[in-house]
């Protein structure tokens, strides 16, 4: 199975569980320890102002779901880094047995940091 790479001078990894209009933003810094963790509704004007703080060096990641490319879109045009990841693939690697919005977010972070990104 192919991973992802976080880039060199990654310093914060956001992990997304998106939905058609909520997503759960989780995202750690270099150490792994946890710097957001949030709710929010699905719109680039409040995914923007949640990751404000944590721009330089930022690495974001969901899975190819049906609503990914309006998060895509967002971070292109503004010069954040974004990859993709195998839904399918995903599940195998992390197989947790709990199934909730924060823990799934959380494990596509680490996922991301750790280079165990199955990308799409």
């Amino acid at each position: 199975m192919r991973t992802f790479t976080p880039p060199a001078g990654t310093r914060f990894y956001a992990g997304v569980d998106l939905h058609a209009r909520a997503l759960f933003l989780v995202i750690l810094d270099g150490d792994g320890q946890v710097r957001f963790a949030r709710n929010l509704p699905a719109n680039p004007d409040v995914f923007l102002r949640a990751v404000a703080p944590f721009r330089d060096g930022l690495l974001v990641a969901c899975e190819c779901m049906h609503c990914w490319y309006w998060l895509a879109d967002t971070c292109r045009a503004e010069n954040i880094a974004f990859v993709l990841g195998h839904a399918y693939s995903m599940k195998a690697v992390h197989g947790q047995k709990t199934k909730c919005d924060r823990k799934d977010a959380e494990a596509i972070a680490r996922l991301l940091k750790g280079g165990n990104f199955p990308p799409a």
